[in-house]
């Protein structure tokens, strides 16, 4: 399913205002300074892009934003309220070589691997590893104080038991002999690299171990079981699972998401991995059932038969503990959110 409209409109209001209310104080350090993105036109990306120019126009930070971007160009065309404004500047190139933009940068996050395009394994484990090192010594090079590598929750592996929240004390890992591991061990090198350039440069690398999300501009046609209900919803289709529903997962809605990982960037301890997502499981009928009844839908949900079962679950104590995060919109609110905004785009 493809968006009916060429530009989409910006974040709701009552999203950026919610993210800027948690993360208000922390904005203090990037005041006349400037941020480097990878990853900036995706999910995560355009997220991170307008919740910075929300809180950069609010406080008045004086801010620049540089974005990193295959085709920013097509970025400009789709989100011309982001690309335009004068506090973002777009970067040309691939995570894996590009050239390193001009200036200093106090902040680095790297948000440039995503999961959600079918890519053969060893290009993923490629695209995962070179462009982290890359992009940190970009982050070297230029000088920045702090660098956040969004990492994945994949880092664990399968879980081992059903009941079973991955904690970031976890020794489990993905199976090195599945091919199909190569985003999870990707990730997990990616992290080793994180602690090595913090130990040789003394660059204070963060890391946000990321789950399962919810909220505008996560894709509908991927392999994210909510946004294909919401999906099938918004065709005004019966709402199918493809399995027999019983693989367990859990959502945090994308302004929450983006309070944590701006937390993490700036108040997170280094090399000390934080998980990030909602530690509500449900499982995948559960979920549809969640979607059905929320959003008050005629068509029955549909339920295949068989399938893979996994959980996928973070335990998040750290994080709520040690940054005093937590997990403010519920699942129904998540939803009925996102689907308020897709019903105006699509």
């Amino acid at each position: 399913m493809t968006n009916k409209k060429t530009i989409v409109p910006p974040l709701p209001q009552e999203d950026l205002e919610h993210v800027l209310t948690h993360t208000k104080p922390l904005w203090e350090q990037v005041r006349g300074g400037r941020i480097f993105v990878t990853g900036a036109t995706g999910f995560f990306g355009i997220w991170l892009l307008e919740t910075f120019l929300y809180a950069n126009d609010q406080l008045k930070l004086g801010a620049e934003l540089v974005g990193l971007s295959r085709k920013p160009a097509a970025f400009a065309a789709k989100a011309p309220h982001i690309a335009n404004h004068p506090a973002i500047k777009m970067h040309a190139g691939d995570v894996r070589d590009f050239v390193f933009s001009e200036g200093g940068f106090s902040h680095v996050i790297h948000a440039g691997t995503t999961s959600s395009a079918p890519v053969p394994p060893l290009e993923m484990l490629e695209t995962i590893t070179q462009g982290t090192r890359h992009t940190l010594d970009f982050a070297v090079a230029c000088e920045a104080k702090r660098f956040l590598f969004v990492s994945s929750g994949a880092v664990y592996g399968e879980a081992p038991s059903k009941d079973h929240h991955f904690s970031e004390e976890d020794s489990t890992a993905p199976d090195p002999k599945n091919s199909n591991s190569a985003y999870g061990e990707g990730k997990r090198l990616a992290e080793l690299l994180c602690r090595l350039y913090h130990d040789n440069h003394q660059l204070e690398t963060t890391i946000a171990r990321c789950f399962a999300f919810v909220g505008p501009h996560l894709p509908l046609d991927a392999h994210f079981a909510i946004g294909n209900f919401l999906r099938d919803a918004l065709e005004k289709k019966p709402i199918m699972i493809k399995s027999d529903g019983q693989s367990q997962r859990s959502y945090l809605y994308a302004a929450d998401l983006m309070i944590w990982l701006w937390t993490i960037l700036f108040k997170g301890e280094p090399c000390r991995p934080y998980n990030v997502g909602s530690e509500h499981a449900l499982t995948i009928k559960q979920l549809a059932e969640k979607v059905h009844g929320t959003l008050q839908l005629e068509e029955k949900v549909q339920i295949g038969t068989g399938g893979k079962i996994s959980f996928y679950i973070p335990q998040t104590a750290r994080a709520q503990q040690e940054l005093r995060l937590q997990e403010w919109v519920t699942i129904e609110e998540s939803v009925r959110r996102y689907f308020s905004w897709l019903k105006v785009n699509f």
